[in-house]
């Protein structure tokens, strides 16, 4: 038994869209990503992962197990993404275990939906170019919201650092398992061969994740086989 995205009651109209574009403008990828027949999405950024059930609260308590939270912007066109994730050094993995996905919130309402998660008191790295948007959900109550780092190459650097681990997903996220599907290089378009460059779309909730692992980053110089001494966690009670 084969079942694909038109069985997945949990997908909204935006993700339908997402997959109607794909058909069109990605057809082998449809074919795997959208109608999940055999084969491979050709050109994945991030290739180790998977989708498995776990326990957050099994996992959190592990000793050098670090909270990760990213937040994209996002209004008419794109949605607002919040990646919500732990992660641990030692073993280079992390684990995504909520998400939101939402088009048209304010930033009153956006901060209210995260607390509404129960997230308000997290560390949470927003887009550093929406300053007027951080400052509003600081405003709003979510005080420990900061501007992610950028600067020259730092999309690559990221996305090259979160490449050092092995991604496990809940299967409760299912719009960042959809970007994570669907989430490629960029072709050149004469020679048609992947070039250091990620396609700048359906990307939200992995920019949201290279945020959020910016306050992991800082804790350590890129992963190593070295155990991470202590038990150094976020507090957080999320709606898990």
């Amino acid at each position: 038994m084969t079942t694909n995205y038109t069985c997945n009651e949990w997908l909204d109209e935006a993700d339908l869209r997402l997959f109607e574009t794909m058909k069109t403008q990605n057809p082998r990828r449809y074919q795997v990503a959208g109608l999940g027949e055999w084969g491979i999405v050709d050109g994945l950024v991030y290739e180790d992962w998977e989708e498995k059930a776990f326990s957050v609260d099994e996992i959190r308590g592990k000793k050098g197990v670090h909270a990760a939270f990213g937040l994209d912007f996002g209004f008419t066109n794109d949605p607002a993404a919040l990646f919500c994730g732990l992660v641990e050094l030692a073993t280079h993995t992390i684990w995504v275990f909520d998400e939101m996905y939402a088009k048209g919130l304010t930033n009153q309402q956006l901060a209210k939906k995260i607390k509404e998660m129960g997230y308000a008191k997290e560390h949470i790295i927003a887009d550093c170019a929406e300053e007027k948007s951080i400052k509003e959900l600081q405003e709003a109550g979510l005080r420990r919201v900061e501007p992610s780092q950028k600067g020259k190459d730092s999309v690559m650097a990221g996305v090259q650092y979160v490449q050092n681990f092995h991604i496990i997903v809940h299967p409760r996220c299912v719009n960042f398992l959809t970007e994570l599907s669907v989430y490629t290089w960029e072709k050149d378009k004469k020679t048609g061969k992947s070039i250091n460059k990620p396609v700048d779309m359906n990307n939200h909730l992995m920019d949201a994740m290279r945020y959020g692992i910016q306050s992991v980053r800082k804790l350590s110089s890129p992963p190593s086989s070295q155990a991470v001494k202590g038990n150094h966690q976020d507090n957080y009670w999320g709606r898990v």
